[in-house]
């Protein structure tokens, strides 16, 4: 009996330590990839003008690295680089940097930023969640909760918006 108890107890401890080692492994993968690909996306865009999509790649990978303030110039770039394109698929770029604004807590930057993205694809349910959320952080409540119903219309689905809308419900109608 006491080698089947070191038999269980040493089979649980080597299947934790091979998920602990696959999922550090995962980790390292994809942050060197991010980093490739940002060291790739830096150089070439030192060199040269870059379109609106490579602008919009790295300021996504700052952005994701929480670095705000190298994200929002080259946000800015992506917007100006499409326009110049004629690209007519720029409200993840709008989106993008009006999440930059949000997690620096300038909401109303970031509410400009959603409601540009929403002007150009009024359907764009992140960007209808992301509103909401900005208008939740301003207590302004009855806008948050006309967002996250906006959302519900095109995805009544989204846990999100369930949940935000379901909350902000009773309280507005408290």
């Amino acid at each position: 009996m006491d080698n089947n108890l070191v038999l269980v107890y040493l089979s649980i401890f080597v299947i934790l330590l091979a998920f602990t080692a696959v999922s550090v492994f995962r980790e390292i993968f994809k942050t060197r990839k991010l980093e490739n690909s940002l060291s790739k996306l830096k150089t070439k865009l030192t060199k040269e003008k870059g379109t609106a999509q490579e602008y919009y790649e790295l300021a996504s990978i700052y952005s994701e690295k929480k670095v705000f303030t190298q994200a929002i110039p080259l946000f800015q770039k992506a917007i100006k680089a499409a326009e110049e394109e004629g690209e007519e698929n720029i409200a993840p770029v709008y989106n993008g940097l009006g999440y930059v604004y949000f997690a620096q807590e300038q909401y109303d930057l970031a509410i400009r930023q959603y409601k540009e993205a929403l002007k150009l694809k009024p359907d764009y349910v992140v960007a209808l969640n992301n509103l909401g959320h900005a208008y939740e952080k301003k207590k302004l409540s009855a806008q948050a909760l006309q967002m996250y119903e906006e959302v519900l219309k095109f995805a009544p689905n989204n846990a999100t918006a369930k949940r935000r809308a379901e909350s902000l419900r009773r309280l507005v109608s408290a």
